[in-house]
């Protein structure tokens, strides 16, 4: 067992504390206005895990905080002696169907090649043929209108594996995609190349919060923020009022700007699966 003085760990999570709040500052003034963002605020409404959630740091398991006794009230944490501590085996027994999930999830993954033939175009198939009232992020106009995004879809080949993505297409984009994927079949479909995989590793860094050092938690949260942006930048949307500029995947040089940024991204989340791995218990 590591054993951090106070004053390191204080330094630390007041570090920690500073950084989140310098990352999340436009979503809390956003949220105190009323106003939205198509890009930024995916990662706190469809994920769920608060600004405030995310300051808070964890040391992780096997790490002993001097002088910690209000920590002793947190959940599956122990105080003794002076001390606070991840109570391991109180963690384990509350969350050990997530810990057996999310283990099989990153290594299935990690064992198969990324693909990177996409382009994106899951996005573009969540508003194919819809109403102005289906469009997800109404309020930004199409780069290309209906017709040229409906003509996009239709010309193009979807391959989309991620359930998450997938289950929001169309009813009429639905049957174009070469794949079917399910919940069930996550473990046995996940491939590393997928933009919304790499996004899900902050996801089962939060979820398994605070077994999860808080560093990792963080460089999840950030590539998360990066692969959001090349997300949004690759759809359909107008959002040049914001100062994204788009990766038009309608044109080849477009999608080789995608497959590019794609597989950076795939070593980075690759990197960020390893990581959480090695902190996970090994269960039977």
């Amino acid at each position: 067992m590591q054993v951090l003085p106070e004053p390191v760990w204080r330094a630390r999570a007041d570090a920690h504390a500073a950084t989140v709040d310098a990352l999340t500052a436009g979503r809390l003034e956003r949220r105190a206005d009323g106003r939205k963002h198509p890009v930024e605020d995916f990662l706190f409404e469809y994920y769920n895990f608060r600004p405030a959630q995310l300051r808070r740091w964890h040391p992780g398991a096997g790490v002993a905080l001097e002088g910690a006794a209000e920590r002793g009230d947190w959940s599956c944490y122990a105080y003794a002696e002076g001390r606070a501590s991840l109570d391991v085996a109180s963690f384990v027994a509350k969350r050990e169907s997530a810990l057996l999930f999310v283990r099989r999830l990153l290594s299935s993954t990690l064992s198969r090649p990324g693909r990177f033939g996409c382009f994106g175009l899951h996005e573009w198939a969540m508003v194919y043929r819809a109403d102005d009232e289906q469009v997800r992020h109404g309020g930004w106009p199409l780069r290309l209108g209906s017709a040229g995004t409906d003509q996009v879809v239709e010309q193009a080949t979807i391959t989309c594996s991620h359930f998450d993505a997938y289950r929001f297409f169309t009813p009429d984009a639905a049957p174009l995609n070469r794949l079917s994927p399910t919940r069930g079949d996550q473990v046995t479909m996940e491939q590393p190349g997928c933009l919304h995989g790499g996004m899900d590793v902050y996801k089962w860094c939060f979820k398994l919060t605070p077994l999860v050092p808080s560093e990792l938690t963080l460089d999840a949260f950030r590539l998360a923020l990066e692969i959001r942006e090349l997300d949004m930048r690759a759809a359909p949307y107008d959002l040049s009022e914001l100062g994204y500029e788009p990766v038009r995947i309608e044109t080849p040089a477009g999608r080789a700007e995608y497959a590019a940024e794609q597989r950076a991204f795939s070593e980075r989340s690759n990197d960020l699966r390893r990581r959480l791995l090695d902190v996970l218990p090994e269960l039977s």
